[in-house]
């Protein structure tokens, strides 16, 4: 099975139409898959729900696809540093679905594998929990806490970005980086990676594998990456 593709717009080639779920690795600006968003935009789909930890920053990261107005829908734990989420939030024209990081995480890892929901405490008690399912379990002391109903999110792409890949699709990812994409590659019907190099098989120690060629349908190399930052903070001169 062919799995490398020249280019993020290739390897989408009949992956994309309106109103379909995405879920994308990365965490702020680190180890998104920088290649395959823009060829998203470029293509021009719409009314997308994507999950993901947050939606990048102002015109980087997922915050491309928020100023075409591309996204109907946003799953995601943290929404801060981007203003034109922001402003269409209160707007009313993007809806949104808060949901804890952890809650997030498994959430994904759930609809991997197979599982359509799971019970947690995180959230009783709060907005998380409007009109989510209750119920309460015996703690080991024999009294009950409760807890609410997660659903598992299955969707119908994943975008992830690893750092080096085999060409049966192994691949590995660097440090911080790996993040949410682990949990997101496996969280729907095909993904789509990009990575920053691409080796023979063989060379990758396979104790190394963070995530295994059969989650893997199509694979690019996207090389080279700029490292980009959220913001920055310095001191002022003495």
């Amino acid at each position: 099975m062919q799995k490398i593709y020249s280019d993020a717009k290739s390897a989408l080639e009949g992956l994309l139409f309106d109103g379909m779920h995405i879920c994308a690795g990365g965490f702020g600006l680190c180890g998104i898959p920088e290649r395959l968003i823009d060829a998203i935009r470029d293509n021009g789909v719409k009314d997308l729900t994507i999950a993901s930890n947050n939606a990048g920053i102002d015109g980087e990261g997922l915050g491309k696809l928020l100023r075409t107005r591309q996204v109907k829908k946003m799953i995601s734990s943290y929404v801060g540093e981007n203003k034109e989420f922001e402003r269409q939030y209160l707007a009313g024209e993007l809806e949104v679905e808060f949901c804890p990081q952890g809650t997030l995480a498994e959430r994904c890892r759930a609809g991997g594998a197979g599982i359509p929901g799971f019970y947690t405490k995180t959230g009783v008690g709060t907005q998380v929990a409007e009109g989510k399912e209750h119920k309460d379990f015996a703690n080991k002391d024999g009294v009950n806490e409760t807890y609410i109903l997660e659903r598992g999110i299955f969707a119908d792409l994943c975008i992830v970005k690893g750092w080096k890949a085999d060409k049966a699709g192994n691949l590995i990812f660097r440090k911080t980086a790996r993040n949410f994409n682990a949990p997101m590659a496996t969280a729907g019907k095909v993904c789509v990676a990009e990575v920053e190099e691409i080796v023979e098989v063989g060379e990758l120690d396979p104790d190394a594998i963070h995530l295994p060629s059969i989650y893997v349908k199509r694979l690019i190399s996207g090389a080279p990456y700029g490292k980009k930052i959220e913001f920055k903070t310095v001191r002022e001169a003495a």
